[in-house]
């Protein structure tokens, strides 16, 4: 029985791979005009699987045009391979087309959809050239620091060496970012074949008024069809071509009359605001610490543009922010710009705390039009937290005023009788000694414990400073808290200290603002060290 057991272990240990492996299919663009050409890539890490996909649900809406096989192999951790099946498809029909799932051995690939626009195949002037350049714009017009999508299709029905280049774009009056890397593909022209190197930019006017875009000027070496076979360190003769693309011109708006003076200038495809929340304040504690991290993403703008949020400070609600994560993606109509902002909220009572909405004021360059996006406010219903202890951070209140003073008023007592007792005991022993020697102070001095503080500020270590600070704190007459709110530079330090603690920025606290609010206490509110009064002796007897 156990060698059965061990024997089905096995196999399945030896399948797992084969089964969790699958055939992943992808291409490379989503939507294609009539007669360009599409990648279609099948990647599976099954080296238990050979041979090539089946294509034929392919050959009814698809002229399958070329297939080739990369081999990869990563040696980073485990040793990865996986296979990759690169397949150039022309569509045969306009429209939305669906990719039907391939098959792979045991492995099926998922199902796609490609759209394939009825545009115009002809792309070229009325003479058409072996290499010709087609710029154009995605608008004629656009508003200022909006985007305007210009897209370059370089089309050449002979082959060309791969030392082809474009000069760059750069326009005085205009921000422009590349869109990704070039892409490459084929387009039939009146039944001609021709290869085509398309590259996209996204200008952002500065200004109003006309905006001209430069000619660009794109240069390769001709190959002939003997050269393809030549060796590459083989000299090639002189057939250098460069061509220009045609001026544009773009006309910049300015900012509509009626956008809110009050607010940034956003004009976008689309925008939308949403917010995440690590953990979920489900029932938060006093004291819990709750990440809110607000998403606000941008179709048409760059990261650097969106605005921070704004978020107006809560009573009972302790913020500290983090630095924002500023990121851009390259989708099909531009650019995508993302900005996020986390925050650290600490409760700092109970009860229900409101936090407010949000609200974004942008311009709808699709519908031209003024719009609002809008986050709805929030309610945490903060609870008690049984394990807080009674050393609250500065500025927060005491939960129970009445019953803290009738404890500390019963506490007290107990310690003055006990004190009595222990006195009236240590003057009986004291009468039989021949002396009283000098008492010693058991742990650290007060002196000492203000140097370890003092050390730890000038290091700029908030955790290290935190223990410190709350060693030399129990040995004052006052607590961290009442220190705090009777001296207004020790509070505005503690609140520094408490944001590096609680946040992601302590590595740049400096240390050098709380140990100035320690030194500047007035010496009432401080303990002095008792073995610093040398000045007199002990009575060998007392009276």
């Amino acid at each position: 029985m156990t060698r059965c057991t061990a024997l089905l272990l096995a196999l399945a240990l030896w399948t797992s791979p084969s089964q969790a492996a699958g055939l992943l299919a992808s291409l490379d663009r989503s939507q294609v005009n009539a007669g360009e050409t599409v990648e279609l890539t099948l990647e599976s890490t099954d080296v238990t699987q050979f041979g090539k996909p089946d294509l034929r649900a392919l050959q009814a809406q698809f002229e399958v045009r070329g297939t080739r096989q990369v081999n990869q192999l990563n040696n980073l951790g485990d040793n990865h391979a996986s296979t990759r099946w690169i397949i150039t498809l022309l569509p045969r029909h306009t429209g939305t087309l669906q990719i039907a799932p391939l098959q792979l051995g045991n492995l099926r690939s998922q199902a796609l959809t490609l759209h394939v626009n009825a545009g115009p195949t002809q792309a070229s002037p009325a003479r058409q050239e072996p290499v010709f350049i087609d710029a154009q714009l995605d608008h004629p017009k656009v508003y200022v620091q909006a985007q305007a999508l210009l897209t370059l299709h370089i089309y050449h029905s002979v082959p060309l060496f791969d030392d082809s280049s474009l000069s760059p774009l750069q326009l005085s009056d205009a921000r422009v970012e590349q869109l990704g890397e070039p892409r490459t593909y084929e387009k039939l022209i009146n039944g001609v074949r021709h290869g085509v190197i398309e590259m996209r930019y996204a200008l952002y006017p500065q200004r109003s008024g006309p905006l001209s875009i430069p000619a660009l000027t794109f240069s390769a070496t001709l190959a002939r069809p003997d050269d393809q076979d030549a060796s590459p360190q083989a000299p090639k003769s002189d057939r250098l071509i460069r061509i220009n693309s045609t001026e544009l011109t773009l006309d910049v708006q300015a900012k509509p009359a009626d956008y809110p003076a009050d607010s940034p200038w956003l004009p976008a495809r689309s925008l939308s605001l949403s917010e995440s929340w690590n953990p979920e304040p489900e029932h938060p504690q006093v004291g819990d610490s709750l990440t809110r991290n607000l998403t606000l993403r941008a179709e048409g703008l760059s990261s650097a543009q969106l605005p921070a949020l704004p978020q107006a400070d809560i009573s009972g609600l302790r913020r500290y922010p983090d630095q924002p994560q500023l990121s851009n993606q390259s989708i099909e109509t531009g650019l995508l710009g993302i900005r996020e902002d986390r925050t650290a909220l600490v409760p700092t009572r109970a009860g229900n705390l409101e936090l407010p909405a949000l609200q974004v004021t942008w311009w709808n360059t699709q519908a031209d039009r003024l719009e609002h996006t809008r986050l709805p406010a929030r309610t945490l219903q903060v609870v008690d937290n049984p394990s807080l202890v009674v050393d609250s951070p500065a500025g927060t209140p005491p939960i129970s005023a009445g019953s803290q003073g009738l404890w500390l008023w019963q506490l007290s007592t107990l310690l003055l009788a006990c004190t009595s007792v222990l006195g009236f005991g240590l003057w009986w022993r004291a009468r039989s000694q021949p002396a009283v020697l000098r008492a010693t102070q058991a742990g650290p001095s007060p002196r000492s414990l203000l140097d370890d503080l003092k050390r730890a500020c000038q290091a700029n270590d908030p955790q290290t400073t935190r223990q410190a600070l709350d060693a030399w704190a129990r040995q004052q007459p006052q607590t961290l808290a009442e220190m705090a709110a009777r001296f207004v530079p020790l509070s505005d330090a503690l609140d520094g200290l408490n944001g590096a603690l609680y946040s992601e920025t302590g590595q740049y606290w400096q240390g050098e603002e709380l140990w100035r609010a320690i030194r500047t206490i007035p010496i009432a509110e401080r303990v002095q060290d008792p073995l610093a009064d040398t000045t007199g002796l002990p009575p060998l007897y007392p009276k």
